[in-house]
């Protein structure tokens, strides 16, 4: 075959994913593993989101919705957003990925953090644009250092808000500071996908920066029902925009781009205040008492806005990562970011959490970290 691969294309790196459970268990010879590396729903998914499934599952013989158009009416209604101000997607990524086909062009340029989520670098390189990426300050986002690099070409910046993998917050008035000094041929996209986990006080006025835009930069806030509501496995996100905007994105997605189950599930999903409130309570008290626990071994836990967080481990974390994972609990090692020494886990069950410190425990004295 002698078919040509551009060479934006070629370079690329391909999204490492995690294996399954199942193979990981077979590979180290271990059963009852439990997983606090992907930043799930400890709980599950919504009871009323699985009533829902069931209920469609007559119906898969039909193409699904392609406006998305209850879905779109209960996250408008829920929100105070018009209709034509919603976009759903397949997870927030088919949303990212629209905003770069939409706004970026070749010669293009797009800012973003390091470390931050993997896919806003992956899709600009797709597209032909130029990266700029800055290195995060203290664990937070240098928006000192982006707003320099502003230039003519730059068309837009994205902020995950908490900042995945460090579960740090922007501070609003910081972030308001921000967007004021940005012309207004910039959209700043803020990807809110740990926002249900967020103190009151750090959270932003989303719904003011997308309707006040006249003389500053467009804002588009990024959400997904694959964390707080325990829909991951049937990705679904949405994004809340200027209707301008939503316009040009619903030019350039796919026309089926939400499948049925996925669209009848975050309707009954956003509804259901009792599992969204057990989740948001068992991970805000499973959070205060693993982070207490932690930093009793002699480890330092950081402070986090998310339903994860990162612990210094005092030593080399993908050792510990490995020795962990012999015994059944699968970590993140935070290494490949920079982090030599850290590692960052879910908030699970009580069960699992206390699993985890006492494998974590037993760990760190194998390895020599902690006293």
């Amino acid at each position: 075959m002698k078919a040509q691969v551009p060479e934006n294309i070629k370079s690329i790196v391909p999204y490492p994913p995690g294996k399954p459970i199942e193979e990981l268990e077979r590979e180290y010879g271990v059963t009852n593993s439990i997983k606090l590396a992907s930043n799930e729903n400890a709980w599950g998914s919504s009871p009323k989101a699985i009533e829902a499934i069931n209920q469609a599952l007559t119906n898969l013989h039909r193409y699904p919705d392609g406006s998305n158009y209850y879905l779109v009416q209960a996250i408008a209604e829920k929100y105070g957003f018009s209709q034509d101000e919603v976009v759903i997607g397949n997870g927030s990524d088919d949303i990212i990925e629209c905003l770069v086909k939409a706004y970026v062009q070749v010669g293009d340029e797009v800012i973003t953090s390091h470390p931050s989520f993997l896919m806003y670098q992956k899709v600009v390189q797709v597209r032909g644009g130029v990266n700029k990426v800055f290195s995060l300050k203290g664990m937070h986002h240098d928006l000192d250092a982006m707003l320099a690099a502003v230039t003519d070409r730059t068309k837009l910046i994205f902020l995950d808000n908490p900042n995945n993998p460090t579960a740090t917050a922007i501070e609003p008035g910081k972030l308001y500071s921000f967007l004021s000094e940005l012309p207004e041929s910039v959209i700043v996209v803020l990807d809110e996908a740990y926002v249900d986990f967020m103190d009151y006080d750090k959270q932003v006025d989303v719904y003011s920066l997308i309707k006040n835009t006249k003389g500053r930069c467009g804002v588009v806030a990024l959400r997904t029902f694959s964390k707080a509501f325990g829909l991951a496995g049937i990705r679904v996100g949405y994004g809340l925009m200027s209707a301008e905007v939503a316009g040009y994105l619903h030019r350039v997605r796919q026309p089926f781009n939400v499948n049925q189950l996925a669209q009848v599930a975050a309707i009954a999903a956003i509804n259901d205040t009792e599992f969204y409130g057990k989740t948001l309570q068992g991970t805000k008290e499973g959070k205060v008492w693993l982070q207490r626990e932690v930093d009793k071994m002699g480890c330092t836990s950081y402070s986090s806005q998310t339903n994860f967080f990162l612990i210094d481990v005092k030593g080399d974390a993908t050792a510990l990562y490995e020795a962990m994972l012999h015994k059944g609990v699968i970590i993140r090692s935070m290494k490949a970011y920079g982090y030599t020494n850290v590692i960052r886990v879910t908030v699970g069950t009580t069960a699992e959490n206390e699993r985890f410190i006492n494998t974590l425990k037993d760990c760190l004295q194998g390895l020599g970290y902690v006293a």
